[in-house]
């Protein structure tokens, strides 16, 4: 029995040296790396990928992508190095968007903002080394309550197919969250969404009554037309947590929510039925 679970966590090593080489080399295509699980952030190629599978089919050319807390910047580095990959896959054209203050994060306004694990200035940026190391990707610099009321007019953004929020604080993603609520031809009509503090450890104890959750609850109650709902079939497949920190905005009312975009013949022939059926 011993060499059973010898031999199993000598391949369970085996494969995660081999996803950290193949994450270094990028020996496979991007969608191979996604099946295979050796994306270095999973959770950012799954919503952009989806979200860029979604566009073609409704007939879109151009999406945007949202980072919502860029802090030093590894995440928009990645997400331009994504979506790169899934331009010459899809050809899909994506922009990006990091929203950030660029002074860390702000002052806990109270118990919400869980300030027994956060503090001020957490996650400063070195802004002018973050634009030096940039290609394409946009920054946009200051208190979200002021860009989140004047992004939509001043960049006119492809619409919106993937969203990270990493905001941390539940006033700065309920800010981000109301962005939602903007004229719908700025989204696509299911975005997928990435909510980095939602379940945490010990010290966070993440619930539905402080953070992001409550930011999620909260505009789930307040919005009829718009919902954020969890996704339960990415939930069913395995234990992996970042299956649990997706969540799908659907604009109910969106013109193009109805749009069908399934396989064109889904009728069962007698050949394609179970033997149970007879």
């Amino acid at each position: 029995m011993k060499n059973i679970f010898k031999y199993i966590n000598k391949n369970q090593l085996l494969e995660k040296i081999k996803n950290k080489f193949r994450r270094k080399r990028k020996l496979d295509s991007f969608d191979i790396r996604m099946e295979k699980q050796s994306l270095e952030r999973m959770q950012y190629g799954y919503i952009c990928f989806n979200a860029a599978k979604l566009a073609k089919k409704l007939g879109h050319k151009r999406i945007s992508v949202i980072e919502y807390g860029v802090a030093g910047g590894r995440g928009l580095l990645i997400l331009e190095e994504y979506v790169s990959e899934i331009k010459k896959i899809l050809g899909i054209e994506i922009d990006i968007y990091g929203f950030d203050s660029s002074k860390g994060l702000p002052k806990p306004v109270d118990y919400r903002d869980l300030p027994y694990h956060w503090k001020e200035g957490f996650f400063n940026m070195d802004e002018n080394y973050l634009r030096s190391k940039l290609k394409f990707a946009n920054l946009v610099i200051g208190d979200i309550e002021l860009t989140s009321k004047t992004f939509f007019s001043k960049y006119k953004p492809a619409p919106i197919g993937a969203i990270i929020h990493d905001f941390d604080l539940y006033s700065s993603t309920k800010i981000a969250l109301s962005m939602l609520k903007e004229d719908q031809k700025y989204f696509l009509p299911r975005v997928y969404c990435y909510f980095d503090d939602t379940i945490g450890g010990e010290i966070e104890l993440f619930n539905d009554y402080t953070g992001e959750r409550l930011a999620i609850n909260e505009f789930n109650s307040s919005n009829d037309d718009i919902k954020l709902a969890i996704p339960y079939h990415l939930v069913a497949k395995g234990n992996v947590q970042w299956h649990h920190q997706i969540w799908i905005c659907h604009f109910f009312k969106h013109q193009q929510y109805n749009t069908f975009i399934d396989k064109p013949d889904q009728q069962l022939t007698i050949n394609s039925l179970p033997r149970w059926h007879f």
